[in-house]
């Protein structure tokens, strides 16, 4: 069966979602769900109040889950940006999509640039393909970022991943557009834009909005995001020392207090254009039929472990909780039951088949790679017999597998492997790796975890680097 035969039977196979709806929704004719997914960079769960941070000001994520379901062990596949985004849409893990580190200029635009997720089913694809509309507001950092792809039709971003948050141009539809100052702001600017263009239409939408907040440089911030943080004394961001293995070029973080309001504002600013998404959405008589979903690439470390950074926070790489562990929250008023909590860990990967699931549209065959499960199911309240609380993870020369319990973290040959009780070690201070005590479940998980990377199409570690063309960053501690 072809690409394109694939995508054309899941376009023929849309269905409405799971839905429990009142004797009023029933009198009228269904309507098919719309779908807003923020999702925010560099940003762990940890730093919300949703998680616990009460000192974060997100009220708007806040309200998300007070009104939907917060799952309180959502992860990473990756834990940095181009590869992490890539497996979300993907569904496919970074040594099969072939992204395997974020994408340096050359190869997110301009002449040598290619798109990098070309080949591989995206649910973007299959969404358009089922009569959606899809709109991107914000981040891409996939490849030839300049132009719209992989079903958008509405495309506004800014080529790159990273770069200053004032006085920025946009690249909107293919022509370059003058923003409002703060580049976040512009993110939700063109996010509203997007969903006055759906006013009348009968087709679902899909708006994608990824942030590039709070993701570094911290070099401005709007006073109205600053202004909450001018007492903090941050507790939610640990001090000590910096790890041994600590990445140079962000160790000038750490301990600092105007890092630490920085980020918290980014965080901020990200929030308030949540905000504005959803006034837009009622606004529009829009936001019963449209499911609000947000989460982050991965997470980050601000001070946790030592470590300022996500999973390049050190060299080696590293698979901390806060580097892979991110907030992920579902809303859609009278579908989803408020204020659930779920527990089950799901990753990225899982993303690609839940959305399809939820929204009815039937996913593609053939994809023998795609590794993800549906957590759709926990979300209309339906708890399964047999969910495997067992994720792996990779980025480059690591991967990684994690239980209940355990976490075992291997790397090639040239630097050290980690194993983490979790139960009586939750801040993986202690490397169990020559524990004889831990020996018979290091070679159980080691055995797992060589047989699921196999069977996801991954080459062996040893041979990470075959399956990627792209400009690899050589780091340095």
């Amino acid at each position: 069966m072809t690409r394109r035969e694939l995508l054309g039977a899941a376009a023929g196979a849309a269905a409405g979602p799971f839905v429990h709806t009142s004797q009023a929704q029933r009198g009228r004719r269904a309507r098919r769900t719309n779908v807003v997914m923020f999702m925010t960079d560099d940003h762990g769960a940890w730093a919300t109040s949703v998680y616990g941070c009460g000192q974060m000001k997100t009220p708007n994520m806040q309200k998300l889950a007070d009104g939907g379901a917060r799952f309180d062990r959502a992860f990473a596949c990756t834990p940095v940006c181009s590869p992490s985004r890539a497996t979300y849409i993907t569904g496919v893990i970074p040594s099969v999509h072939g992204v395997q580190d974020w994408l340096r200029p050359e190869d997110s635009f301009g002449l040598k640039t290619r798109r990098w997720l070309n080949g591989h089913v995206t649910y973007s694809e299959v969404l358009a393909n089922a009569g959606y509309t899809l709109g991107l507001s914000g981040k891409w950092h996939m490849g030839d970022d300049e132009r719209a792809q992989q079903g958008f039709t509405y495309w506004a971003t800014i080529p790159g991943g990273g770069g200053p948050y004032r006085n920025v141009e946009f690249i909107r539809n293919g022509s370059q557009t003058a923003a409002q100052p703060f580049k976040t702001d512009a993110v939700g600017d063109f996010a509203l834009d997007f969903l006055d263009q759906q006013k009348g239409r009968e087709n679902p939408f899909y708006l994608l909005v990824p942030f590039y907040a709070p993701h570094t440089p911290f070099d401005y911030q709007p006073q109205a995001y600053r202004d909450p943080y001018e007492n903090s004394n941050f507790e939610c961001f640990p001090r000590g020392a910096p790890h041994p293995w600590q990445n140079r070029n962000l160790r000038r973080h750490h301990n600092d207090t105007e890092s630490m309001r920085s980020y918290s504002a980014l965080i901020t600013g990200a929030d308030a254009n949540v905000g504005r998404v959803l006034s837009k959405l009622e606004e529009l008589g829009k936001r019963d039929d449209t499911l609000v979903i947000f989460t982050a690439d991965q997470g980050y470390n601000a001070g946790q472990h030592g470590v300022w950074g996500k999973g390049n926070g050190t060299w080696p790489f590293n698979m901390y909780e806060e580097s892979i562990r991110v907030p992920m929250i579902w809303n859609h008023p009278g579908h989803i039951r408020p204020g659930q909590v779920v527990n089950e860990m799901v990753s990225s990967y899982d993303y690609f088949p839940t959305i399809l699931d939820y929204l009815g549209v039937k996913t593609p065959s053939g994809a023998s790679h795609r590794m993800g499960r549906s957590y759709a199911g926990l979300l209309r309240g339906r708890r399964p017999r047999a969910w495997e609380n067992r994720l792996f993870f990779e980025y480059s020369y690591v991967r990684g597998v994690r239980t209940e319990t355990l976490k075992y973290v291997e790397r090639t040959k040239e630097w050290p492997s980690e194993l983490f009780d979790l139960e009586t070690d939750p801040g993986e201070t202690k490397n169990r790796i020559g524990d004889p005590a831990y020996a018979a479940r290091l070679a159980t998980l080691r055995k797992e975890m060589t047989a699921w990377f196999e069977k996801a199409g991954a080459p062996s570690l040893e041979q990470w680097r075959s399956t990627t063309k792209q400009s690899l960053t050589e780091y340095t501690r």
